[in-house]
């Protein structure tokens, strides 16, 4: 379903796309840091939830751009530097695993821009 181009995406759709980026992303780190294959270790798997967590309160919801993107900063500084790291060895890899995935979330990178509510403030 992500892959026509002749659908229009809904939010609810990019954000599930998103949180399965994340999921992929970590599970490739674990693997290459931690050797393990089809299950998370208990520190990715901490990770993982935090990031769902994050996805699911984000005050942005609507206009939500990929993180990198974001201008609300809604991990901790532990866990940013965390995700940061899983990025920076994934993301290159997930060309090689995920090419449609990666496609598509530089896609969103480029094309979706955070609009601010009209009151300027991106926190409810």
């Amino acid at each position: 379903m992500f892959f026509s181009e002749n659908v229009m995406y809904s939010q609810s759709d990019r954000l599930r796309r998103e949180r399965y980026t994340i999921k992929v992303m970590i599970e490739i780190y674990c693997h290459g840091h931690h050797q393990n294959i089809g299950i998370l270790c208990a520190d990715c798997l901490d990770l993982y939830t935090y990031a769902m967590k994050r996805i699911d309160k984000c005050p942005l919801q609507a206009n939500k751009p990929t993180c990198a993107k974001c201008p609300v900063h809604c991990y901790k500084h532990e866990m940013r530097e965390k995700i940061r790291f899983v990025m920076r060895y994934s993301g290159p890899r997930m060309l090689v695993y995920h090419p449609i995935l990666t496609i598509l979330h530089y896609r969103d990178e480029i094309t979706k821009k955070y609009i601010p509510r009209s009151n300027g403030n991106a926190r409810s």
